[in-house]
């Protein structure tokens, strides 16, 4: 009966509304005494942290965005690998089957590395020679002209436009390699089916490069009328576009894959973002009267500091709001590195970039560069001039993509190996 007696006191609705009652009339000045009392004016907002909770906020702040950033910029490299690899090793080797074609007079069925060079040149050709006949003047006016769409909004809308065009481009050039493979190995009866089967994705693939080249185009050109234009255009630019991108970001639920590719289809827009401050340097040394220089640089930092803060801060909130640890992003650097020395066996997610759209661009930029440096001379002597131009050219980048391989397959193994060792020693612990 004391038990119960006991309790009932307990859930005795009197006793809960006398002090309910008590802490209501307090006095002002009693009050304020008794908070200070007690110590923590914020108890009832915030809650006692614990080590797991420090651990998360030095990971945000610390641990976190320099991972993050290393792992972008590796990514930059394997992109700016296989673009070089567009441009030096894919031309040399249809050259070398073009060149063993004449010599030996014979039609020979060609492997699939054969075809697939052959079909990576054939629409890196077309692509050139259509962004050729563009005129970027007219582009420029159009864009700078908008008096209802804003040159952000125009940015915003071609780069999500981007993203879908990479996405289905890689699609469309599997599906290519694909048919290659198939060709290469089809039996003499089917060979007019599997011919025509890769003349329709050669096609296919043709069209979406095409596509993908004039929306990158459109992008360079947008971003270069920001940083002309001289009412703060870029600045709203940056803003909108950068923090469109943490909004549409951060406050949604990611998987470990989804952060994965995320971090991926960073890399690849930071390497589109290179080609476009190319193609704003390459309309300066056309088209810009007085020093232009120094403002270009200071436009082109502004542009690169935003992008990494705003990739930086980004994913340091994915990884908090997910609890997902910063050893996670070493692990993806891990499988890049594993990729980069052809060891990765997850093709789920792996880097997966096509350079034939940005190289369409570039080149299409360049040409007028070099056609400036040509000297006005009779015509054998500008051929001549035009070929000691594109072997000076060729051997450069030949040197440049040695060196990047190089130094790519070096970090790769040597953090490989620096992982195995850190994963053995946890073992033995």
């Amino acid at each position: 009966m004391g038990v119960c007696r006991g309790s009932w006191r307990l859930r005795s609705p009197w006793i809960g509304r006398r002090s309910w009652r008590r802490i209501r009339l307090k006095s002002p000045l009693r009050y304020f005494l008794d908070e200070m009392s007690i110590g923590n004016s914020l108890r009832n907002t915030t809650t006692l942290g614990n080590d797991k909770e420090r651990e998360r906020v030095y990971d945000t702040i610390f641990r976190l965005p320099w991972r993050c950033e290393l792992l972008i910029d590796v990514g930059v490299l394997v992109c700016f690998d296989s673009f070089l690899s567009l441009l030096t090793i894919m031309p040399t080797r249809v050259a070398i089957v073009l060149w063993r074609l004449l010599s030996t007079r014979q039609l020979k069925r060609s492997s699939a590395e054969e075809l697939s060079d052959l079909g990576c040149f054939i629409v890196l050709a077309i692509g050139v020679i259509l962004l050729e006949r563009t005129d970027i003047s007219l582009i420029y006016h159009m864009i700078r002209g908008q008096g209802t769409i804003k040159l952000y909004v125009v940015y915003n809308v071609l780069e999500i436009f981007d993203k879908l065009c990479q996405s289905f481009g890689g699609d469309v050039l599997k599906t290519l390699f694909n048919s290659a493979e198939e060709l290469a190995g089809c039996s003499q009866e089917n060979m007019i089916v599997y011919r025509t089967r890769f003349l329709s994705d050669l096609v296919l693939a043709v069209a979406a490069s095409i596509v993908h080249s004039f929306i990158l185009l459109a992008q360079a050109i947008t971003l270069s009328t920001c940083i002309v234009a001289h009412n703060n255009a870029l600045l709203a630019l940056l803003v909108s576009n950068n923090f469109a991108e943490i909004k549409s970001n951060v406050f949604k639920r990611f998987s470990r894959d989804n952060i994965h590719s995320l971090v991926y289809y960073d890399s690849v827009e930071r390497f589109h973002i290179t080609a476009f401050v190319l193609f704003v340097l390459a309309q300066n040394i056309l088209e810009a009267e007085g020093p232009w220089f120094e403002s270009f640089f200071i436009n082109a930092l502004m542009v690169y500091f935003c992008e990494i803060s705003i990739d930086i801060i980004k994913h340091s909130f994915i990884a908090k709001f997910n609890d997902i640890k910063p050893i996670a992003y070493s692990e993806f650097l891990e499988d890049l590195c594993k990729q980069t020395l052809n060891m990765q066996t997850d093709l789920k997610n792996s880097l997966t970039f096509v350079p034939l759209a940005p190289a369409c661009v570039v080149i299409r930029v360049l040409t007028p560069v070099y056609a400036a440096l040509i000297p006005c001379h009779p015509l054998p002597w500008r051929v001549l001039w035009i070929l000691l131009l594109l072997a000076v050219t060729y051997i450069m980048l030949v040197s440049l993509k040695v060196m990047v391989r190089l130094g790519l397959q070096k970090h790769a193994v040597w953090y490989v190996n620096r992982c195995q060792k850190r994963r053995h020693h946890l073992h033995l612990d």
